[in-house]
């Protein structure tokens, strides 16, 4: 009895987190070398839409170190739609550190911090296809050392 009570209290304390996974349709990081950031290193993120009648929430992933030295990080990204046109290019900003006290957000251990941030809400996609984002830098500093990786994530909006 004990063992079929665990066994549905984990069943139960999991479906919470797979029903937000369930949602995602994509998702990639990747790595930058020497964890610093050039202008033109351009990081492109290829994505299929199925479904245009939903919305789609958008988020940036990004691992930095403690020792970034700035509390915010713009970045500039373009959508492209499947016939490889320009769709829009937006500036972002987002917070890696609180404003006054210089303590990390995110998540993290150590000197390291992830961060999954909202950019764009409720995304509607003309038509089927592969979409892509670029996102670039656009601080002031080139290279930006700090920034470990870089990320979208594509989610179903709930």
């Amino acid at each position: 009895m004990r063992k079929l009570l665990f066994a549905l209290a984990l069943f139960i304390g999991i479906l919470p987190f797979n029903a937000c996974e369930q949602n995602r349709i994509y998702e990639q990081n990747i790595d930058l070398p020497d964890n610093k950031w050039k202008i033109e290193d351009v990081k492109e993120y290829a994505f299929e839409i199925k479904d245009p009648s939903q919305a789609f929430d958008i988020y940036f992933n990004i691992r930095n170190l403690l020792s970034y030295e700035y509390y915010n990080l713009y970045v500039s990204q373009t959508l492209l739609g499947p016939d490889g046109n320009k769709i829009y290019t937006r500036l972002h900003e987002m917070y890696l550190m609180d404003k006054k006290t210089g303590e990390p957000l995110g998540s993290g251990t150590g000197d390291i911090f992830d961060h999954a941030v909202l950019a764009v809400k409720k995304q509607r996609f003309a038509k089927k296809g592969t979409y892509k984002i670029r996102i670039t830098q656009y601080m002031r500093k080139n290279p930006l050392p700090g920034i470990m990786a870089v990320g979208i994530k594509v989610k179903q909006t709930e």
